[in-house]
């Protein structure tokens, strides 16, 4: 981001405390800075120590050590942060994976099937019981849960567990933003398309022609910079979407929309 970037940023989440999973890297990294620069106070959660405490360094929160898919761990994530700011406004629940051994449902196995489902689903609904008691005392709070765009297409070149576990997010999100909207707290799930992270560049570097089959469907042509996406969870942290609620929130590209793309 350039100074001139920087200083057109609204400060809009002033005063407010984030906790982020998966905060070490590709859109949980993106967003912390962003929400950093709009004012808050971030709390970065990560498995990986030495990647986590430079992003709550550069950021200029606090580091918490924490594997998601362990409930005293994630408690303990929510704890820290209202124990050292005094509050838990936003809760962006972004941790996840998509390991290779995640593929079609008639070679995943079921060992593969249940470590995707921990970490992508099983994970946030422990971020979302952490963190609404101290959001429901509050009066307020934004939650956001990474789910995707493919839990509202389906593909081809499965990665089922993957799939399943975005779907399960999207439902789990849609139900909690009707459930807490008279106390003041929104839940959206938020639907990426394809970004240009570290997880997916591991992935499509070992195959080029699985990346190419993918970008034909993207009408933007392009994979999404995950600085784009930090920006899309900076306004439903934020009171500009103050009536956005309950919903999946697209950022993909036009994906969803296309039939035929341009040549």
């Amino acid at each position: 981001m350039t100074t001139t970037d920087s200083e057109n940023i609204c400060r809009r989440l002033v005063g407010r405390t984030a906790v982020i999973t998966g905060a070490a890297s590709g859109i949980g990294l993106a967003t912390a800075r962003r929400l950093a620069s709009e004012g808050a106070r971030v709390v970065c959660g990560d498995i990986d120590e030495n990647a986590g405490n430079a992003a709550a360094e550069e950021v200029g929160g606090t580091f918490v050590r924490v594997d998601v898919t362990d409930p005293e761990q994630v408690e303990a994530l929510f704890k820290t942060a209202f124990d050292t700011y005094g509050s838990v406004d936003i809760a962006f629940n972004n941790a996840g994976i998509s390991p290779p051994d995640d593929d079609s449902i008639l070679t995943t196995g079921l060992e593969a099937w249940k470590r995707v489902q921990d970490v992508n689903l099983t994970s946030v609904y422990l971020c979302c019981k952490a963190a609404l008691p101290y959001m429901r005392r509050q009066r307020r709070g934004s939650i956001i849960n990474t789910a995707s765009f493919v839990a509202i297409l389906g593909a081809a070149t499965s990665q089922i567990s993957y799939t399943a576990s975005k779907g399960g997010v999207l439902a789990m999100s849609r139900e909690l933003g009707v459930q807490f909207a008279r106390e003041g707290i929104r839940v959206n799930a938020l639907c990426p398309g394809p970004v240009n992270t570290p997880l997916l560049q591991e992935l499509f570097a070992k195959d080029p022609e699985r990346a190419a089959r993918r970008l034909v469907h993207i009408p933007v042509g392009r994979f999404a910079d995950a600085t784009e996406i930090a920006a899309a969870v900076a306004f439903l942290a934020s009171d500009d979407s103050s009536f956005v609620n309950a919903t999946d929130f697209l950022v993909d590209g036009g994906i969803s929309g296309a039939y035929v793309t341009p040549v």
